[in-house]
This record gives structure tokens, C-alpha cells and sequence, in this order.
């Protein structure tokens, strides 16, 4: 699990150091402020340490580095992702067992950051980053941009999650799996599947009626793939799961089951990293840190600085939540 990290001068984040992240941590604030930039950062490193020493790997970690920032960001060269006016960036990322991966590269880096540390031992476990876009329409078109034309458009973390699609398999699950997938099931009536002659994904509801992907909705689809991501085994128990905009293209009513599954998944060791602009997660999540007297780090950002906060000591300071207030004194004076 991720408990410590210290990112600087890393595009629009200009400074986070946070210690003790706990197994939900919640990123929040405007547009542009930084949000998806630290998830980004983060799923680079993780990637990055589960790949340099996993089966036949023949790259080092500055090389696995420098293809994930560089396809993951999408940008020219690395060192345009420093931070305006800065000499370097810097990004750090300790294990709860004290492992330590640490990088940095300065405004005239092309391809391949400084390595600093790498410290953590082979990793078994897989990390995924669920976009706010879903992908089940358009696999082949992400799968084709990078593997064969080598193209920007859908970033790494797009085409890492089209490979870890597989048809559920058989077989003993973890207990905490079993109980998560069957509440997502319940959720969205449904499930998805794989026809294996057409070589096409479908959602199946429970009465057995069969929906094209293209005619399934983007909330069933996004939850769907969470539940096939546990019922195929690629997540275990010590996986990263980062989720960008986690409320998109989701009813509120589903938001508020899908954050208590969360919660159970989080239970079993799963850790998450959630991205929102949605009140209606933030209040969900702060309830749930209240009834569980559960530590629930919150990162808020504003035009690239970072205020720390735990949701089990209260709700944070953020536009997200100024707003809600601004609406409900604006109702209130009518």
C-alpha cells in the first residue's frame, strides 16, 4: 500500500507531501487544479515498480519510467511536464514496509527521468486507473492507436485498462470479492460478458436479456468493468485502484451504494485513490468516515497547492463544498 508520497513542481501541482494515506483517499477541487495530474503521477510509479521486476523484464526503471510518463501524459517531452518557472521535479512514493521509489527530471529532460530509489521488491499485485471516459466501445480503436500506429489520443492508462479486460474466470475468488461483486450486480441488474465467437463484450441483465455494448449506458459500463476486473483475478487484495471522476455518468442514488462498496473493497486491503467533483461523494464518503470512525485522507486542491484533511475529523474547505453552501443560501433567500 502507498503511505507516503511527496510530489513537487509536477505540472499544475506545485507541492503535496502527505504521510499516512490510508486505504481510501479522497482528491478534490476545480478544474485544473492538479487532481488528475497526482493520480497520474502516482499510476506511473506503481506501474513502473510492478513492471522493472516482473517476469522477463529486460528494461531498467528509468526506461519503464520514462515510456509510462511519456504515453500516460502524452506530452513531447518529459520536461515539459515541470512546473513553469521550476529547475526540476520531483515525485516520491514510500510502502507502508518502507519501500522507496523516487524520481526527478529537470525542464530539459526528453525521455528518461533520474531514478533515485527504487527500493521495492518484486510486486505480484496489479494496479489499474479506471478513467472517466469508458472504454468497452472503443477497445479495439485504443488498441490499435498504440500498438500498432503508435499514436497519441488515448493515454496508458486507456490502453492498460483495455489489456487487463478477460472474460470472468472460474474458480475460488476472495471472500470480500464475492461479496463486492454481488452488490454491484444487484446495482446495475446486470453483468458483463464476452462472446467469444463475435469477440465482442455484451451486458447481460438478470433476466437474461442481452444489450449490445454500444447500447449499454456509460455508468453500467464503468461499474461493470470494476466487477469484471475482480471476477477475473487481474485485482487482488494489495492492488491500487485509481478512479478519476468516480461519480461520472452515475446517478446519485448508485453513487452512494458504489462508495459503501468501495468501502467493503477497501476493508479487504484494496486501496483507492478517488478523484471527484461530485458533493454528493464527499458527503457519502464523510458519512461513512463518521459511522466507521474510519481515517479517510483527503487531498484538496487549489490552483496547484494541496490542503491536507481527513474526513473522519470533518468536512474539508473546497470549492466543491462552498458551492453547495452558495446554493442553499441562494435558496434560502428566495
Amino acid at each position: 500500500m502507498i503511505k507516503n508520497v511527496s510530489i513537487k513542481n509536477f505540472g499544475t501541482v506545485k507541492s503535496v507531501e502527505f504521510s499516512g494515506l490510508g486505504n481510501i483517499n479522497l482528491v478534490i477541487g476545480v478544474n485544473q487544479s492538479g487532481k488528475t495530474t497526482l493520480l497520474k503521477a502516482l499510476y506511473c510509479s506503481v506501474k513502473t515498480v510492478e513492471q522493472c521486476k516482473r517476469g522477463r523484464e529486460f528494461r531498467s526503471p528509468h526506461e519503464i519510467l520514462g515510456e509510462k510518463l511519456y504515453w500516460t501524459f502524452q506530452t513531447t517531452q518529459l520536461g515539459n511536464l515541470v512546473r513553469k518557472g521550476e529547475d526540476s521535479l520531483q515525485c516520491l512514493v514510500e510502502s507502508d514496509l518502507g519501500e522507496r521509489f523516487s524520481f526527478s527530471f529537470g525542464p530539459s529532460t526528453t525521455k528518461y527521468p533520474a531514478v533515485r530509489d527504487n527500493t521495492f521488491g518484486p510486486r505480484d499485485s496489479n494496479s489499474i486507473f479506471l478513467p472517466a471516459k469508458e472504454i468497452l466501445s472503443l477497445r479495439e480503436i485504443i488498441m490499435d492507436s498504440r500498438t500498432r500506429y503508435q499514436e497519441f489520443g488515448f493515454d496508458d492508462t486507456y490502453l492498460d485498462l483495455a489489456q487487463a479486460l478477460a472474460p470472468t474466470t472460474r474458480g475460488r475468488n476472495y471472500v470480500a470479492f464475492s461479496a463486492a461483486r454481488s452488490e454491484l450486480i444487484g446495482m446495475l441488474g446486470g453483468r458483463l460478458d464476452y462472446d467469444r465467437d463475435k469477440k465482442d463484450w455484451f451486458f447481460k441483465t438478470d433476466d437474461r436479456r442481452v444489450y449490445e455494448i454500444s447500447l449499454t449506458s456509460e455508468g453500467v459500463k464503468k461499474l461493470a468493468i470494476l466487477e469484471l476486473l475482480l471476477g477475473n483475478r487481474y485485482l487482488d487484495t494489495d492492488s491500487v485502484v485509481f478512479i478519476d471522476e468516480v461519480e461520472a455518468n452515475l446517478h446519485p442514488m448508485l453513487v452512494g451504494r458504489f462508495m459503501e462498496t468501495v468501502m467493503g473493497l477497501a476493508a479487504a486491503g484494496v486501496q483507492f485513490f478517488l478523484a471527484t467533483h461530485s458533493y454528493f461523494v464527499v458527503k457519502k464518503l464523510y458519512i461513512l468516515a463518521q459511522r466507521h470512525k474510519y481515517s479517510l485522507p483527503v487531498f484538496s486542491f487549489d490552483r496547484g497547492e494541496c490542503e491536507i484533511g481527513n474526513l473522519k475529523d470533518g468536512m474539508p474547505k473546497n470549492a466543491i463544498i462552498d458551492e453547495s453552501v452558495n446554493l442553499y443560501k441562494e435558496e434560502v433567500s428566495l
